[in-house]
């Protein structure tokens, strides 16, 4: 089995990433392997609305960057974590560029990532993580994924890159993420053959102006 990271800071190594790690060392633990993508150095621009993706039905964005090649990455793995920073009291805006993008492809589709187990990880200096954290669970909801969950709200403490390390309460939630979340990999995966997926119902949409 295999999870995909996203890490949605500017930083490479920023606290972002250290409360990642802390996931996948948990994941690695139970023999699943984990990918780390750098999501928040490049550069991302914004859903154009044009339903492009929609209409083409190619698991595609039609904008030429990163985002397909993450798309098919998401595609192939059992498991995703979105990890961000806070910015602002919300996720940071390259990570909300490419969700918007990604989800909305992977959710018109066939529903690419139904039944995967997703997680959502924030790094703050001191508030705003869980305005942030709930936005990152909303893409989660969104595609009919599974959560796994932890002895609090996924949010881990830190200014300096590496600082988090030391938030002690930080770092035991990250870590029993890490146990849930593998726990909860393999029981969809060992449940597969023999209790049948409810079959994906059509999406409805209601207009509220009358």
């Amino acid at each position: 089995m295999k999870v995909v990271a996203f890490n949605g800071s500017p930083k490479k190594e920023g606290n972002t990433y250290h409360a990642i790690k802390i996931v996948a060392q948990e994941l690695e633990k139970e023999g699943i392997e984990v990918e780390i993508v750098h999501v928040g150095n490049k550069v991302i621009r914004g859903c154009m609305a044009c339903n492009a993706c929609v209409k083409n039905q190619n698991e595609k964005c039609v904008i030429q960057d990163e985002v397909n090649d993450w798309i098919q990455k998401m595609k192939e793995a059992d498991g995703i974590i979105l990890g961000s920073p806070v910015h602002y009291s919300a996720i940071g805006g390259t990570m909300k560029s490419f969700l918007d993008r990604a989800f909305y492809v992977t959710s018109v589709n066939k529903g690419m990532l139904r039944h995967k187990v997703g997680a959502a990880v924030v790094a703050v200096r001191r508030s705003g993580g869980l305005p942030a954290f709930d936005q990152l669970n909303n893409f989660i909801n969104f595609s009919e994924m599974l959560m796994p969950t932890s002895n609090y709200w996924n949010v881990i403490h830190g200014t300096r890159p590496g600082e988090a390390v030391n938030d002690e309460e930080g770092v035991q939630i990250m870590r029993v993420l890490g146990k849930n979340m593998a726990w909860l990999m393999k029981l969809v995966e060992n449940g597969k053959n023999s209790i049948p997926e409810p079959e994906i119902e059509r999406k409805r949409f209601t207009n509220f102006i009358r």
